[in-house]
């Protein structure tokens, strides 16, 4: 088993992924130690510059340092000075590319993914020689962590705090990484005819709206339930293709002022009618509460 497995570059105020190594290797340790480095990121902020965390086969150390923190999971046969040494060579790579500023205006994970290829030679230097070429800088290394060890890091109290770090804990269910399964054929089929009821009931309030006013407004309910009927099919597409919370309560509120609107248009439409939008509207109920979450992905390259 080689020396450093694998290698994490991280921004420390929102633990944002800015680059990563690539590994083939399916170690399933390997891989709880790759889920730890996603906790231990959200919390960098409470952590001091060096920390630890001790397995069984694999450790985990992290230097954080200009607001970027850079970790690494490492053998336990590599001893500690060697592994801060692969993580001050990569924090120097890393900042002779990447100025402070590129980093703070990162908005996506893994921008300088293309960094991979400078980890791998220093992985591969490491992995081959099992320390620095200078021996000084592992002396170095070595006199600062005697006068300064790194923080041994309890996983499970950074998990019971990684929500509270940031002032609130993220509920189950929620959050901007929600996605729906992807639209399925009755799904499109239901948006076309949503928007057909739609445009039906907006040119008809709009009609409307002429007479009204000729006729001292004694159509104005008319109009009113025709645009309403408009917004709520709007709102039917919108909550059927977007994940929202109360998604049962808002679907069956819409259903219902949709019939509601239809039933008060008696006469101006006729049954057939009545019984297409009202059709339109239950189908697009029963999809939007059928179709669910996917479940969560892992980040790329962790």
């Amino acid at each position: 088993m080689p020396l450093i497995l694998f290698a994490f570059v991280v921004r420390v105020r929102d633990g944002l992924p800015l680059s990563a190594s690539t590994d083939f290797q399916h170690n399933r340790e390997l891989q709880e130690r790759k889920q730890q480095l996603k906790v231990i990121s959200k919390s960098l902020a409470l952590f001091p510059e060096r920390g630890t965390v001790k397995g069984r086969d694999l450790n985990i150390y992290f230097l954080s340092t200009e607001g970027v923190s850079y970790m690494a999971v490492c053998s336990c046969r590599l001893p500690a000075a060697p592994a801060y040494c692969f993580l001050e060579d990569v924090r120097w790579e890393f900042s002779a590319r990447f100025d402070s500023s590129a980093v703070a205006l990162a908005s996506r994970p893994y921008p300088f993914l293309d960094f991979d290829s400078i980890i791998q030679k220093l992985k591969q230097h490491y992995n081959q020689s099992g320390g620095p070429s200078l021996g000084v800088t592992l002396a170095e290394v070595q006199d600062e962590l005697r006068a300064s060890p790194p923080e041994v890091v309890n996983l499970e109290g950074v998990q019971l705090s990684n929500g509270a770090a940031n002032g609130h804990a993220e509920a189950p269910g929620t959050g901007p990484n929600q996605r729906l399964e992807p639209v399925s054929a009755p799904g499109i089929l239901s948006l076309v005819l949503n928007i057909m009821c739609a445009a039906l009931n907006l040119i008809r309030g709009v009609h409307l709206i002429e007479y009204t006013f000729q006729d001292d407004y004694d159509g104005i309910w008319n109009v009113v339930a025709f645009l309403l009927a408009f917004l709520c099919c709007v709102c039917q597409c919108q909550l059927y293709l977007f994940h929202s919370s109360l998604k049962r309560l808002k679907a069956f509120t819409l259903l219902t002022l949709i019939i509601v609107c239809n039933g008060f248009l008696f006469g101006l439409r006729n049954v057939w009618q009545l019984s297409f939008h009202m059709s339109v509207a239950c189908l697009s109920t029963a999809l939007t509460l059928t179709r669910k979450l996917q479940d969560r992905t892992s980040d790329c390259g962790v």
